[in-house]
C-alpha cells in the first residue's frame, strides 16, 4: 500500500501531489484526492465545483488559461497518456510573480498538481488519446476566462518540442494576449 504524498514546488501554494496506491493481481486502485488527508497536509478545506477532462491529439497545446476575476484553484490529472504541464504564477503580490515551472503528468506516474488561484495553466499532449483530467473549486465563467500565449517570450516556457513540425491549437488559444499585455489590461491577478 502506498500513502499520499505532498511534495512542494518552486512556486508557492503549487504541489505535486503522488496519489495513494494499492497495487495486487487484479490491477491499480489510485485515491487521488482525500479532503481530510489534503487539509492535515496545508492544501486547506477544497470543496470542488466543476469536474471534467480533455481528450487531446499527441502535439496539442491548451493554454495557457486562466479566469481575471473569480480565479479557480484546481488539481489537474493525466489519466491516459502523457502531458508536459505548466503553471505561471500571475499573482501579482507573489515572489514569482511571472515565473513558470512545469511537471510531467502521466498514466505512468499517476501523480496530480495542484495549482493555487491566480496561476494560469497549460499543457503538451505527448501522446495521443491523452485524457487530462480537472478539479476546479470555482465555476468555469465565459466571460472572465483569457489565455496568454504559450510562447510568450517574457515567459520563456521551454516546451519539448524539437521532433515537432507543428502544434496543434485552438483559435482562442493561438490569438492569446502577450504577458506584457496581461500586466498592461490586470497588473496581475
Amino acid at each position: 500500500m502506498n500513502s499520499f504524498r505532498f511534495e512542494k514546488l518552486d512556486i508557492d501554494g503549487v504541489w505535486l501531489i503522488h496519489p495513494f496506491q494499492y497495487e495486487d493481481d487484479r490491477g491499480v486502485f489510485i485515491k487521488d484526492f482525500d479532503s481530510r488527508v489534503f487539509i492535515d497536509n496545508g492544501l486547506g478545506n477544497i470543496t470542488f465545483k466543476e469536474e471534467f477532462y480533455s481528450l487531446s491529439h499527441k502535439n496539442v497545446i491548451r493554454g495557457l488559461h486562466f479566469q481575471t476575476l473569480r480565479p479557480q484553484s484546481k488539481i489537474v490529472s493525466c489519466i491516459s497518456g502523457c502531458i508536459f504541464d505548466v503553471i505561471v504564477d500571475l499573482r501579482r503580490d507573489s515572489s514569482t510573480f511571472g515565473q513558470y515551472i512545469h511537471v510531467e503528468l502521466s498514466d505512468k506516474n499517476h501523480d496530480s498538481v495542484f495549482i493555487p488561484k491566480g496561476c494560469a495553466h497549460g499543457f503538451l499532449s505527448l501522446n495521443d488519446n491523452t485524457v487530462t483530467y480537472y478539479k476546479c473549486d470555482d465555476d468555469y465563467l465565459q466571460n472572465n476566462d483569457s489565455t496568454i500565449k504559450w510562447n510568450d517570450p517574457d515567459i520563456g516556457i521551454l516546451w519539448p518540442l524539437d521532433d515537432v513540425d507543428k502544434v496543434i491549437m485552438s483559435d482562442r488559444d493561438i490569438n492569446a494576449m502577450s504577458f506584457k499585455n496581461f500586466i498592461d489590461s490586470y497588473g496581475g491577478l
